[in-house]
């Protein structure tokens, strides 16, 4: 199963791609697209995040897109501006055909670091331990979207016939001693 989680952003959109063969966990990629730098109206900025998008497709060849869903938040205009490049990261996936699934931010913090309300360095460190990533990504963006594969691929595995989930911190702790430092 190879995943596409994507970190939306209209400005700076996270992607990375992982594969899962057996227990085996392998990054094939990830990366930015930074739309703001290239141009200042929205729909080139989306067009932009459209067509990167399709270029990691094609070259990744992922059996399915996980994104993050849109969070509350006071500005308004953010929020929308955040569902537009969404709405580009999802076309390009269903263009292609790939089941696409969402889950929030505060899932995808609790699914690799144990706790949704961590900051980005606390993700980021859990993905480049997680991941065996030795550099540091410029851009938190990336490793949210690496977040968000690897919350896809945990979320499958629970939901894996005869699977338990943790009812408690030990008992996490007991069952993912490979997700503790």
């Amino acid at each position: 199963m190879r995943i596409l989680g994507v970190d939306p952003g209209s400005i700076v959109c996270g992607y990375g791609v992982i594969e899962k063969e057996g227990k085996h966990i392998t990054l094939i990629e990830y990366g930015v697209i930074e739309a703001k730098k290239r141009e200042e109206s929205i729909p080139l900025r989306l067009k932009i995040i459209y067509e990167r998008l399709e270029k990691v497709i094609d070259r990744s060849l992922p059996d399915m897109l996980a994104i993050e869903s849109v969070f509350y938040h006071k500005n308004v205009a953010s929020v929308v501006k955040l569902a537009h490049a969404r709405a580009a990261a999802i076309l390009a996936a269903v263009n292609r055909e790939l089941p696409t699934i969402e889950y929030s931010p505060k899932e995808v913090k609790r699914s690799v670091t144990g706790n949704g309300n961590a900051s980005k360095e606390q993700v980021q460190y859990m993905i480049k331990h997680l991941l065996k990533i030795e550099e540091t990504p410029e851009f938190y963006d990336a490793t949210d979207a690496l977040a968000v594969c690897l919350c896809h691929l945990y979320r499958m595995n629970s939901a894996a016939p005869g699977a338990k989930r943790a009812s408690n911190w030990a008992d996490f702790v007991q069952k993912n001693p490979a997700r503790v430092k």
